[in-house]
């Protein structure tokens, strides 16, 4: 008798239907728990935070001013009045009396709309409050203020203040030698721009700082006119929208100094390909990423992909490049620069990963049990001669570094608070502060009929009371000894939950460590000052461009009591510096024009330097172009200090 064969026992019905699934759902989970990421134990926990302290100072509010909680809108927006009303916030760091110090703010209050300038506090009564008039030129209900970029834009050695806005072009507020600021239109056809993000930078290598401006809803629409019969259109799509206002390229033509100030541009936003002139913009970036003094352009774009361009102009003549990241087989679209879904909305450049190469952090939307998306640090490879051949030399790393997840994001920023020589992460969030979570409603639209999207009326109410993120924390990120980026920011009493758009950073007070402020929305913006109870030496460096052309180099230390503010001179932007340390590790940062989505930084290079000794001599290689758009170098031995570095022309010319 044969032995009866042996068949394994029938699966149920319901196991064979769904075995694939349920093999993906223990993959996947399996995944997560072996991704889920490390945490600190307690005891390293309170020595990271032990490194770090700030005192907060909630900036005043214009006297005497009526506040609102949400803007009027077009009537066939109303029942999003909310959403639209959701940005706006910025702050700027700078030095607008001319005392030398970045020990001044300027920021958009969204509950009286209005642009305010003071003295930043523990400074002194220099100046006061002031709120800044664009009268007379064209100005009404239907426009409102969403950003303050400081920036000499008429070069006279003033610091000068450009306000973007929705409903109308941007404004050029040029200082007059009296101290008051002059209103100047900056675009002379009156076209209604949307505007989320500016910066200067020197895009044609001329010598002058040009404009780059990112907008957001279609040029000439009436979102803020509540008399506007017209039908408004929203993104056509959540992934790959380019229906937007038109992203601007100015560049500088002229100015004229004295009592009349003016300035010129000229529009060569044709340099842009379609794709990048009409995605929804909040972020813009620029930096030199190859080395040869042209500012790459980076766009964070909310409902389509950020864009890296690489910068092949000639002076007048702006020429970019598209750059892409390559995809491997296991790695998704969405983590390869240039080829994300995600929504973009700061960008920062900082050395992370110790190469002398700037990385680039980007924001995006990453709210637990919400839109988990990732927050972008994109790791330079090494390879910046990539960039001649279309590639983008950058590898998504904020996954393993730790600074992937916090909520939703907007302005990013990268700097060394404690002088470590190790940078931090610190980070804008939140959306709509209700009572109602409409997230559910969320999700439903995000996954609707593109068709339907664009069409306001099938948007579900996102009206004052609605909830969309409203409660996070802003996220203060700590390198920690296994190289991975923790969240301090409740640890350091920097969690209270606000909505909060606009990170600025400056060393107010020179006494060589970083201070900063929020630019929160419906909300007043906060100051915080830096009592790092034990920080170390740092080298900061203003490099200024000299008025004339003719003036060399000259070093003025303002520790040794020298003149902190020297011969008339303009920040240079787009100017890098960088300092070799005596363990052979280099540290690597450029002159910023306003990068990010609505914060500024003071256009100076902060370095950490750890505990080295103050007479110790650091090399420090400088690069730049002069006003002629010539290109210099040089080398510097400089103490660890402040000093103001005037860069001049002879026996520098590379």
């Amino acid at each position: 008798m044969t032995d009866p064969i042996h068949r394994p026992t029938a699966r149920p019905r319901w196991l064979r239907r769904n075995a694939s699934a349920l093999v993906s759902a223990v993959l996947i989970l399996g995944a997560y728990g072996f991704a889920r990421p490390p945490h600190l134990g307690d005891q390293e926990h309170a020595q990271l935070a032990a490194r770090f302290a700030f005192t907060p100072t909630v900036l005043p509010d214009l006297p005497g001013a009526t506040l609102h909680r949400v803007r009027e809108v077009s009537p066939n927006l109303e029942h999003i009045s909310g959403w639209i009303s959701a940005v706006g916030a910025s702050l700027a760091i700078n030095d607008l009396d001319g005392d030398g110090l970045a020990n001044d703010l300027c920021w958009v209050d969204v509950r009286v709309d209005r642009v305010l300038i003071a003295p930043a506090p523990g400074t002194g009564a220099r100046f006061p409050l002031t709120a800044l008039d664009p009268a007379p030129l064209r100005y009404d209900h239907s426009m409102a203020p969403m950003g303050c970029l400081p920036g000499d834009m008429n070069e006279d050695g003033r610091t000068d203040l450009l306000v973007y806005y929705w409903g109308r072009s941007p404004i050029a507020f040029l200082r007059r030698p009296d101290g008051g600021f002059t209103p100047r239109e900056i675009d002379a056809n009156g076209e209604h721009w949307y505007t989320n993000a500016a910066t200067f930078a020197d895009i044609d290598g001329d010598g002058h700082p040009d404009l780059i401006i990112g907008n957001y809803f279609p040029d000439g629409s009436a979102v803020l006119n509540p008399n506007s019969t017209d039908a408004e259109a929203m993104q056509h799509s959540m992934s790959r929208a380019f229906n937007a206002g038109k992203n601007r390229l100015l560049l500088w033509q002229s100015a004229q100094a004295g009592e009349a100030p003016r300035v010129s541009y000229r529009d060569a936003s044709d340099a842009f390909d379609p794709e990048v002139v009409r995605a929804w913009t909040l972020a813009v970036g620029a930096a030199d990423l190859d080395g040869d003094l042209l500012p790459e352009i980076y766009f964070g774009n909310d409902f389509g992909p950020d864009r890296l361009l690489h910068n092949r102009s000639t002076p007048g003549h702006p020429v970019f490049a598209r750059l892409e990241g390559e995809r491997g087989f296991a790695l998704p679209a969405s983590a390869v620069i240039g080829r994300d879904s995600y929504k973009g909305m700061g960008a920062d450049f900082g050395d992370i990963n110790g190469d002398g190469m700037l990385d680039i952090y980007v924001s995006n939307i990453a709210t637990p049990f919400g839109l988990q998306e990732s927050h972008f640090l994109w790791l330079s490879n090494g390879n910046p001669a990539a960039m001649r051949e279309g590639r983008a030399p950058y590898e998504h790393g904020a996954e393993r570094l730790g600074l992937a997840r916090s909520g939703w994001g907007w302005d990013s920023r990268l700097a060394d608070f404690d002088n470590d020589g190790v940078l931090e992460a610190v980070q804008a969030t939140g959306f709509l502060k209700g009572d109602v979570n409409r997230w559910p409603e969320l999700q439903s639209l995000g996954t609707s009929n593109d068709e339907l999207l664009k069409d306001p009326r099938f948007w579900p109410k996102f009206q004052p009371g609605a909830d969309l993120s409203g409660h996070e924390p802003n996220a203060f990120f700590v390198r920690a000894a296994d190289g991975r980026y923790y969240d301090l920011a409740a640890a350091l009493g920097l969690d209270d939950p606000v909505v909060t758009r606009a990170v600025a950073i400056a060393d107010v007070d020179g006494d060589g460590d970083l201070d900063f402020g929020f630019g929160n929305q419906w909300e007043p913006s906060v100051f915080f000052r830096n009592d790092c109870p034990d920080c170390r030496r740092s080298l900061q460096l203003r490099l200024l461009l000299p008025l004339t052309t003719q003036a060399e180099t000259q070093v003025l230390d303002a520790e040794a009591g020298q003149a902190a503010s020297g011969a008339p001179a303009r920040p240079a932007i787009g100017a890098s510096a960088r300092v070799h340390l005596p363990d052979g590790h280099m540290l690597v940062a450029q002159v910023d024009g306003g990068n990010g989505h609505s914060g500024s930084r003071a256009p100076e290079l902060h370095f950490g330097l750890g505990d080295l000794p103050t007479d110790a001599a650091l090399r420090v290689d400088l690069h730049w172009r002069d006003a002629e758009g010539a290109r210099h170098q040089q080398t510097l031995d400089l103490a660890p200090g402040r000093h103001s570095v005037y860069l001049g022309s002879p026996n520098s010319r590379s």
